[in-house]
């Protein structure tokens, strides 16, 4: 089984972000990168899986910039065998994302492809399941567990008031929820290793796929900061200020 897992450069989630001082975007000047965090539980599931004897080679996959290469050189630390940058300046939207992978699928003859099922930084929730669409594969989001079963997959998948678990055909689109494993930390044996495995280096038009944009962000503008709490001394007088200042009741 060969499979591909995205891997998205994103802001550590650890760090808090700031605006540009002209609202145009998030400065990201000497800001520490990472793998998105649904992204590092995808590489995760796929090494347990070859771990397992179920895979053979696992694919790391990034879109971006050049130094997109520093979060599969990560991926190939953790265990994936070999990457792939789609190498653009521009930004990409879902779609577009959907139509490269879905090339490398058909070019790779992909068996299983495992993403986040958002990234943090656009939360847009979107590419798997356009993904999934465009190859007219089964899918399983939101993914909580995943066991292979007589040559099927089976996924419990987080769903509103519980899990719903599905039997996928293969090939198959997974998408990963927060619950589904916790990813390991690469040791430094393997991180050298992963210096000498291969990345290839691809333009989104060699893959056949225009990059459309039909979104234009306008301004971003950081939350308002909130105002400091004060202490009432009766339930009256709370309740009187829940209805005359905060106009809640």
């Amino acid at each position: 089984m060969k499979i591909l897992v995205g891997v998205k450069r994103v802001v550590d989630a650890n760090i808090k972000v700031r605006v540009k001082s002209d609202n145009s975007g998030i400065d990201l000047a000497n800001a520490k990168m990472a793998i998105n965090p649904f992204c590092e539980i995808a590489v995760e599931e796929a090494i347990r899986l070859k771990e397992a004897g179920i895979a053979d080679e696992i694919i790391a996959v990034s879109i971006g910039p050049g130094n997109c290469q520093e979060q599969i050189r990560t991926a190939l630390a953790l265990g994936a065998d070999r990457g792939i940058l789609v190498e653009t300046e521009e930004h990409i939207e879902p779609l577009s994302v959907a139509k490269i992978f879905k090339s490398i699928v058909d070019k790779e003859q992909i068996d299983l492809v495992i993403l986040g099922k958002l990234s943090i930084d656009t939360d847009n929730n979107q590419v798997g399941q356009m993904l999934a669409a465009l190859c007219g594969y089964p899918q399983g989001t939101f993914a909580c567990n995943v066991e292979l079963k007589d040559g099927k997959i089976e996924v419990s998948r987080e769903i509103d008031g519980g899990e719903q678990t599905v039997l996928l055909d293969l090939p198959a689109i997974v998408t990963t929820d927060l619950r589904l494993n916790e990813p390991r930390y690469a040791s430094l044996p393997n991180i050298m290793k992963a210096k000498n495995k291969p990345i290839d280096h691809v333009t989104p038009a060699d893959l056949g796929v225009a990059i459309n944009s039909g979104l234009k962000t306008l301004s971003i503008a950081p939350p308002a900061q909130r105002t400091a709490g004060i202490k009432v001394k009766s339930v009256a007088e709370l309740v009187d200020k829940l209805r005359t200042e905060a106009k809640i009741i």
